[in-house]
């Protein structure tokens, strides 16, 4: 079951594309916009990020970091994240750990993939405590982020 609003969020440290480590609770005293995409270079996942990309100054204006977190390498990252220009942080989980904490998992997906993450769109406020889930049963539809603008207006 995936993390539900209210609780706490799972700390975590993970990777970035400029081979350094990112730690969720190092964010404190600012808000999270928390990411989760099943795979790079994908059409929804792209759709997914360039929204958090277009809407950028949103999140900064309303003192929220945004990160994207996949299973993908550091490496395909960087190509993404090159590619679209994407101007925040997209960390790798390629442990599977982060995903399985945050009960964010997809076991069986197309091809014979297994264990990536679902598509999910988390707020975490500047305390660490999830103010907004939003966790896609059919990683085809992407999640509602006005909704999650909204709750971040909410804690600005």
């Amino acid at each position: 079951m995936a993390i539900q609003v209210g609780e706490k969020a799972p700390d975590f440290t993970l990777f970035n594309t400029e081979k350094k480590e990112v730690t969720l609770s190092s964010f404190k005293g600012k808000n999270v916009f928390l990411n989760f995409f099943p795979l790079a270079f994908t059409g929804v996942c792209t759709e997914q990020l360039c929204n958090a990309r277009d809407h950028k100054s949103d999140y900064d204006n309303l003192n929220a970091v945004v990160l994207g977190i996949s299973v993908d390498s550091i490496f395909s990252l960087g190509e993404f994240k090159a590619k679209q220009k994407y101007e925040f942080d997209l960390l790798s989980d390629f442990t599977k750990k982060v995903i399985k904490d945050y009960g964010v998992v997809i076991e069986k997906f197309a091809f014979g993939i297994e264990g990536i993450a679902q598509r999910a769109i988390f707020v975490v406020d500047k305390e660490g405590v999830v103010r907004y889930a939003e966790v896609m049963a059919d990683p085809h539809d992407l999640p509602n982020f006005e909704a999650a603008r909204t709750v971040l207006q909410s804690l600005k």
